[in-house]
């Protein structure tokens, strides 16, 4: 499999949504231009924030969305068109309800489960045959509070077993951006 040319983290603009739950993608994709001392400049055409940085050798675009999180297809695919990147190249780092804070997941494919990121994405490119990062966020265990969860931030416990699990995924990137996904997973998977 084809390694990875561009990873985008999902999240919302602004700073009121900086350190909430719902911008755990952002926290990721931060993270990796931190640690190579790159920077996100806005473009217009992308309708987001992009870097480049260097993972297992390769370059790989980072890219966050200036759209809000449910309008995150315009900005990913913008990108997919303008880099000439096919989808199966790209990461979305999302945050993930279903997932304890702290857990990471790497897959490929599937459906959304209710993120409203990737329910977009998924409807600006008819299909879901893309790599994806779950951020486990925890869930507020009631969906009537899902909203307010996911807007809100995290305790200090939570938002420090998030940046452990956004530390652990980081270590594994350089072998995702190589096209060696299975041995990513298995070393991110395995406790």
């Amino acid at each position: 499999m084809a390694g990875l040319r561009l990873i985008v983290g999902l999240g919302n603009p602004g700073t009121e949504y900086l350190r909430t739950r719902h911008n755990a993608g952002f926290w990721l994709v931060d993270a990796l231009a931190s640690a190579q001392g790159e920077r996100f400049a806005f473009d217009g055409k992308l309708h987001g924030e992009s870097c480049r940085v260097r993972l297992g050798g390769e370059p790989v675009w980072l890219l966050k969305p200036a759209t809000f999180m449910n309008k995150s297809g315009i900005a990913v695919v913008s990108a997919l068109r303008y880099y000439k990147i096919e989808p199966e190249q790209c990461l979305v780092a999302h945050d993930d309800l279903d997932l304890p804070a702290g857990t990471v997941r790497l897959k490929f494919d599937g459906g959304h489960g209710g993120q409203n990121g990737l329910r977009d994405i998924m409807a600006h490119l008819g299909h879901g045959k893309f790599h994806r990062l779950r951020v486990g966020i925890g869930h507020p265990g009631h969906r009537d509070q899902v909203t307010p969860w996911v807007l809100g931030r995290p305790s200090a416990t939570d938002e420090d077993a998030i940046l452990d699990g956004i530390a652990r995924a980081l270590d594994v990137l350089p072998l995702a951006a190589e096209g060696q996904f299975d041995k990513a997973m298995q070393l991110l998977h395995t406790k």
